[in-house]
């Protein structure tokens, strides 16, 4: 043997072991990217809470609706928030009446952003038959949420704060804004994960059906 290397060079280092070091940097890779895309999907408010995007546009530059209702109704945690006197109120307190049930926080971007929609929708609908009840987890109670509603001129919705944020879990809320639409028996019919325009014709048309007729 003159020391010749005789292997075929097409080969190449096919029976070379790929190194470890080589492998980790594969993962980490993977990982930064899966977190980045999670970190697109969720901001985060300042105590860590997750706060939901802005819904993509649609064609015209709409935004896209749907609150599809579940094949049937769930029941829902009989949570307890307070008034805008201090009063503790819980969901119970509304059965009779369809509510729509907003989840949100003065620190939420989005959530500021659709408030004003909510008023309206309080506005144009509101009735011994709907409500929109527009539940604050703002610790700072309140003054925080009074504050904000003085600041855009919220007319037609009342306060109502959970600042222990119990809420949140108990209803299986992984982010903010988030809404539910509440039959009078005080059951899910249908949650939507988004912000939105609330007062928007399409919107209102959907509510209007788990509504009785107006009376002539």
């Amino acid at each position: 043997m003159d020391g010749t290397d005789t292997r075929d060079p097409r080969r190449g280092n096919a029976n070379r072991k790929v190194p470890v070091r080589m492998i980790a940097s594969i993962l980490l890779g993977v990982v930064v990217i899966a977190a980045a895309a999670v970190s697109v999907w969720f901001a985060v408010g300042p105590r860590g809470e997750a706060v939901m995007p802005e819904p993509k546009l649609v064609g015209g530059g709409e935004r896209a609706f749907k609150l599809i209702p579940y094949s049937s109704s769930r029941p829902l945690a009989n949570v307890e928030f307070e008034d805008g006197q201090g009063k503790k109120r819980t969901l119970a307190d509304f059965r009779g009446k369809v509510v729509l049930l907003n989840v949100w926080a003065t620190w939420c971007g989005p959530c500021r952003k659709e408030m004003p929609t909510l008023d309206r929708l309080q506005q144009r609908l509101g009735s011994a038959e709907f409500e929109v009840v527009a539940l604050s987890i703002d610790r700072g109670g309140q003054a925080a949420v009074k504050s904000f509603f003085d600041e855009i001129d919220v007319r037609a919705l009342a306060v109502y704060v959970d600042p222990t944020t119990e809420a949140q879990s108990k209803l299986d809320i992984i982010g903010v804004p988030t809404t539910l639409l509440i039959d009078r028996e005080g059951r899910e019919i249908a949650r939507y994960l988004v912000p939105a325009e609330w007062d928007r014709p399409e919107i209102i048309a959907t509510i209007q059906r788990y509504l009785p007729p107006p009376k002539s």
